[in-house]
């Protein structure tokens, strides 16, 4: 029963097996088609569906070792976000696609990778 309630919290994001040093909130897309309504003057007609980028989006905390243009210019990499439900977000030959901006104030540098495709794993 322990744990069966928890829907957030402490988080682990990896980069090729390495963990990064997460924080904050992140976002995750699986790129799955979205669908949007086809609206004519007589009603609903039906839908559409367009694709959509798979991405796993944050912030990570600067380090020492962190070298910032080394990692804003990964790709083919296979990133997890294991989540505090237990969840496992993966991506496979996925690409740095964030803009690389620091921020001095906790030395947050805000994250996105993208791919093209996603799974969730349980």
């Amino acid at each position: 029963m322990a744990g069966e309630l928890k829907r957030g919290g402490i988080i682990f994001l990896k980069l090729d097996g390495g963990i990064q040093q997460a924080k904050g909130e992140f976002t995750y897309n699986l790129g799955r088609p979205k669908r949007d309504a086809i609206v004519g003057s007589d009603g609903i007609h039906g839908y559409v569906e367009v694709p959509q980028v798979p991405f796993v989006e944050g912030e990570i905390t600067d380090h020492p070792d962190l070298d910032l243009n080394e990692y804003t210019t990964r790709e083919n990499m296979t990133l997890t976000l294991e989540l505090a439900n237990g969840k496992v977000i993966v991506m496979r030959n996925a690409w740095y696609a964030g803009e690389g901006t620091g921020n001095t104030a906790e030395g947050n540098i805000g994250v996105r990778f993208e791919a093209i495709s996603g799974e969730e794993i349980r």
